[in-house]
Order: structure tokens, then sequence, then C-alpha cells
């Protein structure tokens, strides 16, 4: 026992050292209650309802009033065709259509239906949707007719391929992929020059541009092997059908792979050790996953974290991928998608370029 308090001390001193063994055992947690409790926390959610009266009668009327008066909606009053581009672009939850003739179907005693629209790439503000309005509707009816069965909801989504409820997650896994794909990139290149293997290369005739291009071609293989296991497993399991154009597709796959690798080159270029490497990985892994709307809806976050999933690459990939793959609405139209896509990845090939170290 002579030994015990002088070896607890040196044990505390090299866990103290270890700033990788900090980082997770203590700061890791923190980010991740801080995050969570941020996006959980963040004040009352509304979902933009577009609300299309054809009847133009006292009832709808009272309909929309009922709307109106429910606070986690923004209901807003459209017609038809600019409720749902405004839609499609991503500006409204869904859409729901009051018909022509429902005041004087309901005095005959016949039933009413409304029709209501929902997008089904964003699941949680459809479920939402259809508990809240199935709510109010039931309301109206007892106060309208007093006969709980006269109004009722015809769900319909904007999509008119038939795809699965499932195959809408695949793009989202698909852009996650990708990100994981380049971000961990790094770990390798900094093995590699931490064991002395990129200074042996840098002393053979092989250039540099060479040896990058070479790394480059071999993740984008990679990504392609990722993207027909993906999908092949989607289309096998859930009948995922690629809907939009394949080229674009494509395209979109090409371009975040190789923006997340810009990424896993920056992270290579800043860290020393694999060490690192591996603690940089996940601190920016784990941001670009929460914050840009893959497993949770944007509009969830408070609005002081909206700003930051608007400049997180991984938002703008998976928005392109629901679009292009399954016809998804918008968060921001492809050009956008591409163009930040491409800023992201020019602008980190350049900073990786300048500043990583081949010894």
């Amino acid at each position: 026992m002579r030994g015990f308090l002088p070896l607890t001390i040196a044990n505390i001193k090299s866990f103290y050292r270890n700033r990788a063994a900090l980082f997770w055992t203590l700061a890791f947690p923190v980010i991740f209650i801080v995050l969570f409790g941020s996006i959980f926390s963040g004040g009352n959610q509304t979902f933009p309802l577009a609300l299309v009266d054809e009847d133009h009668s006292q009832v709808s009327a009272q309909l929309i009033t009922g709307f109106d008066n429910v606070s986690i909606l923004e209901a807003e009053q459209v017609d038809r065709e600019e409720a749902l581009a405004h839609m499609q672009s991503g500006e409204f939850a869904g859409v729901l259509i009051i018909p022509q003739g429902a005041a004087a179907s309901l005095a005959g005693g016949q039933t009413v239906s409304l029709t209501l629209i929902t997008d089904p790439s964003r699941q949680t503000a459809t479920t939402a949707l259809q508990q809240v309005v199935g709510q109010v509707v039931a309301s109206m009816n007892l106060r309208l007719t007093n006969a709980p069965t006269l109004l009722t909801i015809q769900p319909q989504t904007m999509q008119t391929q038939n795809i699965s409820d499932a195959a809408y997650f695949v793009p989202s896994i698909l852009a996650m992929a990708l990100m994981q794909l380049g971000v961990f990139a790094s770990i390798p290149l900094v093995s590699q020059r931490e064991k002395q293997i990129l200074k042996r290369l840098a002393a053979t005739p092989l250039s540099r541009v060479t040896f990058v291009a070479s790394n480059v071609v071999m993740r984008l293989i990679i990504a392609a092997l990722q993207t027909i296991l993906i999908v092949g497993i989607g289309a096998w399991l859930f009948g995922v059908t690629v809907v939009g154009n394949v080229l674009v597709v494509i395209g979109f796959i090409v371009l975040g792979a190789l923006t997340f690798l810009a990424i896993g080159y920056i992270i290579a270029a800043w860290a020393r050790t694999e060490e690192t490497a591996n603690a940089g990985t996940s601190i920016v892994q784990f941001p670009l996953m929460f914050l840009s709307g893959i497993f949770f809806p944007i509009s969830f976050m408070p609005e002081w974290l909206q700003p930051v999933a608007a400049a997180m690459p991984l938002t703008y990939l998976a928005d392109a991928l629901r679009q292009t793959m399954v016809g998804g609405a918008a968060y921001a139209g492809l050009g956008v998608d591409a163009l930040v896509l491409g800023a992201w990845m020019v602008i980190c090939f350049l900073i990786a370029g300048r500043f990583f170290r081949w010894q």
C-alpha cells in the first residue's frame, strides 16, 4: 500500500496529459447535453399549413378560424396552385383543401372530405399535422353538425409515385455515409505521416499530385460502392426507386464525396497524431450529423441553432439527395445546394493544400 498514493497521482497526471481522453471523458458528454438539450427545448414548435378555401362559405370560414386558433399551426389562406408550389419549395409543411360545395353537402347530411396534402419526406411534420388537423376537424364536427362522421380527412401526398415511407430515409443515410467516408479519410493519412510513410514517398519519383489523386479516386470508388449498397438494400427491402434524374443524383454524390474528403484533408493537416485525428473526426462528425436535418428537422431547432444548420454542408447534400432521389420538398434549390457544396469543397481543398504536412 506504500506505493498506492504515488501510483494514483501518476495515473491522474497521465490521464490529465492525454487530451483525447480528457475530451471524450469530460468535454464530449457536455457537448451532447448542450446539443440535445438545445434541440429538444428549442421552444414552441410550429408547422406552416396552407389553407385552401374553395367553398367560400360560412362553414369554411369557421373551419379556417378554428385552424387559426391552433398555436402549433401557422395557418395561411392561399389558393391551390400557390399552396402546392410553396409546399414543393419547402415553405409549407402541408396543404388543407376545403372543397367547393362543402357547406351545401353538410346541410344535406352528406359527408365532406377535407384533403390534407403532406410531404412524406418530412415524417415528423406529416405525423404532427395529421394528428392536429384530425383533432380540429373532430371538434368542428361536433360544433357545426353535432354528427362526428360528416367531416372527414382524405390524406394525400405531394408524390405521384408509389414510394414507401421507409424509402425517404435512404437519401439521409446515404448523405451521412458519404460524410463519414470523407471525414474519416484523415485518419489513415495522419497514420502514414506518423509512421514516416509519407516522408519516404516524398523521396521517391512519385509526385504528390499523383498520390493525392490516387487517394481521391479510391475514396470515390468506395463512395460508389456505398451508394450501390445503400440504394440496393433500400430497393430490395423498401422498394426505393430514384424518381429524379439519375445523372443529377450521381453528380451530387460525387460532389458530396469530394466536399467531405476536402474536410477530411483539413483534419489531417491539423492533427499531429492518429489519436488527435480520431478526436478531430468526431468533433466534426457529430455536429454535422445532428445539426443537418438528417435525424431532426431543422425547424425543430431553436432559432440560434438554425443559422448553424444553414452553414453545414451536410444540410445541402441531404437536401439535394432527398429532392433528386425521392422528390422531397426543398430546403434550398438544387442550384443553391450545388453552390454551397462546391464552395465548401474548393475552400477546404485550398486550406488543406496550404497547411498539409508530409512529415
